[in-house]
């Protein structure tokens, strides 16, 4: 299993990349059933020894990732991410310092991000540095905008853990199911939405738009704001659904580090986002 976020995963959801309900090609030989003469085709662990859907053989050993795991390792990551946020809000006034501090983390962070998401195996240390970095760039952020719209950070936060748990509940409640077409639809519309931010980006900085084009704080930016949050739940649906493979294949449980890198991603995807729509929402009051 590789990072579910999309802009760190190598694998990503292409049809050889072994993940159940991705792999929709059929199987010459198969007759229509792709388990038909190695019930273990699918599971990308089986060569590792691990081989989901055979007989019970002995009690589950320690290496194979778990919930507990994930959700250890994701606390543990978030967490970093927060005690990063607290100190720069408590340590660095709002400043041009701490401006500058800020946008230096937040390259660092990106750096570490980039880097993890080349590697073939997980390192630790490189997550809790970019959680680590990304919190001290929430940290000044957030205070920038607490100072302007008192209250914002709270209320990104809130909201943030609503979307969160709505899209858990209708992704266990089976309302959205994660196959091939809906990740790569979600795909293309991601990766156009990018690209649209990124010459609106580039109009900006040459003056071409003003007030920050489509990220104004305005209708129009509110409208870009409300699509950035429905990509940042369609990232989470794809968190859930490597992290639920990956249990269920019976993944090292050093992987449990790339689902909590993943799912801190779209977190902070999220809390952005949820920030500037709050301070847009107040801002026209």
């Amino acid at each position: 299993m590789r990072s579910s976020n999309p802009v760190f995963s190598r694998r990503g959801f292409s049809r050889d990349n072994g993940y159940a309900g991705f792999n929709t090609a059929p199987q010459a030989g198969y007759a229509g059933n792709p388990y038909a003469q190695n019930p273990y085709a699918q599971n990308p662990y089986a060569q590792q020894g691990v081989q989901y859907g055979a007989p019970p053989q002995a009690p589950a050993t320690t290496d194979r990732m778990t919930m507990d795991d994930v959700v250890v390792r994701s606390a543990l990551t978030l967490g970093t991410v927060a005690v990063g946020a607290v100190l720069a809000w408590a340590l660095l006034p709002v400043s041009t310092t701490s401006y500058g501090l800020a946008v230096g983390s937040a390259l660092i962070a990106f750096v570490l991000a980039m880097v993890q998401s080349f590697k073939r195996t997980p390192v630790p240390a490189l997550i809790l540095g970019y959680a680590a970095f990304e919190g001290v760039f929430l940290g000044v952020i957030s205070e920038m905008y607490n100072s302007r719209w008192s209250g914002a950070p709270f209320q990104a936060v809130l909201g943030t853990m609503a979307v969160s748990a709505a899209t858990l509940l209708v992704y266990k409640a089976g309302w959205i199911r994660v196959t091939a077409r809906y990740a790569r639809i979600g795909m293309a519309i991601a990766m156009a939405f990018l690209v649209v931010m990124a010459v609106n980006l580039l109009l900006v900085v040459f003056g071409v738009a003003e007030n920050g084009g489509l990220r104004s704080f305005g209708p129009l930016g509110a409208l870009v704001g409300i699509i950035a949050i429905v990509l940042g739940a369609f990232f989470l649906t794809l968190d859930f659904k490597q992290i639920e493979d990956g249990i269920a294949y019976g993944a090292p449980r050093n992987e449990s580090w790339l689902a909590a890198f993943g799912l801190t991603v779209t977190l902070v995807w999220i809390y952005l986002e949820m920030l500037r729509l709050v301070a847009i929402f107040t801002n026209n009051d």
